[in-house]
């Protein structure tokens, strides 16, 4: 995609998994990224002397800090990618309030700060692009369950919230909903050989997906090929939620 050079863009959990993925492939297609993340060491080896910046998406205070310096390093911004998250198995009865409170403190709270920093720094033209889940679209009953799902959930309705927002500055606003993906993310569930079957036989494929296949995805959303697209959840799940 090159009408994406030189466009400066935001990416967090770049260290691993999507983000990681993601970071890489605009980085190729030569956006400047500033890859955010808990773990600078490991988002280091992704930005290949792009801006690297700590941030823990869940501390209003650090969020703050991290786009300043943002601003400081790319004077603006044309794009932003939330990929940072974490992930949770506990059933219902076993979810204590403190495991609910920090799922929702990481994907949700931690998605709504980064969107509201940034926005100050973009134009018109400018996209977002946050991450959902098929678990937010179907509640669950794969890998996570309550607690990862209801933040999922949420967020499909934080990325509406925001286009129907920012619209009219200009701003696109879309979010990627995967399905099982073969990442460090989901590495503990899926080192079970009969989970990972079972998840695998979900897709019409007959397999999971990968960090890079989600990454094509975010890199269009926020891309000017789909100039048109806005408040819209992509799902690229091999077609797990058909069943």
């Amino acid at each position: 995609m090159a009408d994406q050079h030189g466009k400066r863009v935001v990416v967090t959990g770049a260290g691993s998994g999507i983000g990681a993925a993601t970071a890489a492939l605009l980085i190729r297609e030569g956006w400047k990224v500033a890859c955010l993340d808990r773990n600078t060491d490991a988002a280091r080896k992704v930005a290949a002397g792009h801006p690297v910046i700590a941030v823990d998406v869940a501390d209003e205070a650090s969020v703050t800090a991290a786009f300043q310096r943002v601003k400081e390093a790319l004077g603006g911004l044309d794009a932003l990618a939330t990929c940072a998250g974490i992930f949770e198995t506990a059933p219902l009865m076993d979810t204590s309030a403190a495991i609910f409170r920090r799922i929702l403190d990481v994907n949700v709270v931690g998605t709504f700060l980064c969107i509201r920093e940034a926005v100050p720094l973009m134009g018109s033209g400018a996209r977002i692009c946050t991450v959902s889940s098929v678990a937010g679209l179907r509640g669950g009953g794969l890998m996570g369950t309550m607690s990862y799902a209801t933040s999922k959930g949420a967020i499909l309705a934080l990325t509406k919230n925001a286009a129907r927002t920012l619209g009219p500055r200009g701003i696109a606003v879309n979010t990627v909903a995967p399905g099982v993906i073969d990442t460090p993310f989901a590495a503990t569930p899926l080192a079970d050989p009969t989970i990972k079957q079972r998840m695998e036989a979900l897709s019409s494929f007959n397999r999971l997906g990968t960090a890079d296949e989600i990454a094509e995805a975010i890199a269009w959303l926020l891309s000017e090929k789909a100039s048109f697209v806005h408040g819209a959840t992509l799902v690229a799940d091999g077609g797990m939620v058909m069943y």
